[in-house]
C-alpha cells in the first residue's frame, strides 16, 4: 500500500441523538460545526438536527446504504485535499445497522485518517434500561422479515446464555413476540420504545406476559427488543 500524502483533514464519525436532540457531546456538536461537510444518511433529517443546534450553512451530501460504496471515493478524496468531513446517520453510531461501515473499510484500505466519537446508542441504552445480564450480550440487528430466519435468530440468542438484542419494527413485534413465547414461554423479555424521547417505555416480563401486553397495547414507535433464556 502506499503511503498516503500529508494532509489535516479526515473522516470523523459522530454519534447523533436516538431521540432526545439534548443528547449530543460538547465535542461532536464541535466537529459538526467546523467540518468542511457532514455526510448524512438523509440530508433532510440531518437538517432538522443541525438547525436545532445552531448549525448552518454547511454543505450536506448524502450518503445511504445505496451509494456509500460509490461515494466513498470521492469523500477520500476530499480528506486527502484537506477537508475534514463529519459522517452522522439519522440516529446513533453510523456503522451500526446504519451507513458507515464502508467509508471506514475504504478509509482503513486507503490510511486516510479517521476518527470515531463517543456518544448515544440504542443498544447500549436498551441494554442497561432493561435490567438484563450486560456483562455479555449478543446485538443481531434487524429481525428478518421472514418468520423462519426470526424464530431461528431468537432460538440462537436463547441458548447463548446471553442477553440477545435486537432492533424490530412495530409492524412485526407482535409476530415476533408469538415466536418467542413459542419457543420459551418463561424467556426473559424486554421491549423498549421511543427511548429518550417523550413516550419512552419499557415493557418487562416473561414472553408470555409481554406478548399479552402488546396484544392489548398495539405497539408503536421504533422498538429494542431484548431476550434472555428464564433462569
Amino acid at each position: 500500500m502506499d503511503t498516503p500524502p500529508e494532509t489535516s483533514g479526515r473522516v470523523v464519525l459522530v454519534p447523533t441523538p436516538i431521540g432526545n436532540l439534548a443528547d449530543i457531546t460538547l465535542r461532536a456538536l464541535e466537529i459538526l460545526r467546523s467540518a468542511d461537510r457532514i455526510a448524512c444518511e438523509d440530508t433532510r433529517h440531518s437538517g432538522q438536527l443541525l438547525a436545532h443546534h445552531g448549525i448552518s450553512g454547511k454543505p450536506l451530501v448524502s450518503l445511504h446504504e445505496h451509494n456509500e460504496a460509490r461515494r466513498a471515493p470521492d469523500l477520500i478524496a476530499a480528506v486527502r485535499a484537506g477537508e475534514t468531513i463529519a459522517v452522522i446517520s439519522d440516529a446513533g453510531m453510523p456503522g451500526i445497522s446504519d451507513p458507515g461501515y464502508r467509508l471506514v473499510q475504504a478509509c482503513i484500505e486507503s490510511g486516510t485518517p479517521l476518527e470515531v466519537l463517543p456518544g448515544p446508542s440504542a443498544v447500549i441504552t436498551a441494554l442497561i434500561g432493561s435490567g438484563f445480564p450486560c456483562h455479555a450480550f449478543h446485538f443481531g440487528g434487524f429481525l428478518s422479515v421472514k418468520s423462519g430466519k426470526r424464530r431461528s435468530a431468537l432460538t440462537r440468542a436463547l441458548e447463548s446464555g446471553e442477553t440477545g438484542i435486537f432492533f424490530e419494527s412495530p409492524h412485526r413485534i407482535l409476530s415476533t413476540l408469538e415466536i418467542l413465547a413459542e419457543l420459551s414461554p418463561h424467556a426473559r423479555t424486554c421491549v423498549a420504545r421511543e427511548l429518550t424521547k417523550k413516550f419512552e417505555t419499557y415493557h418487562r416480563g416473561s414472553a408470555t406476559e409481554v406478548l399479552a401486553y402488546f396484544q392489548a397495547h398495539p405497539a408503536k414507535g421504533e422498538i429494542v427488543l431484548l431476550v434472555h433464556a428464564a433462569e
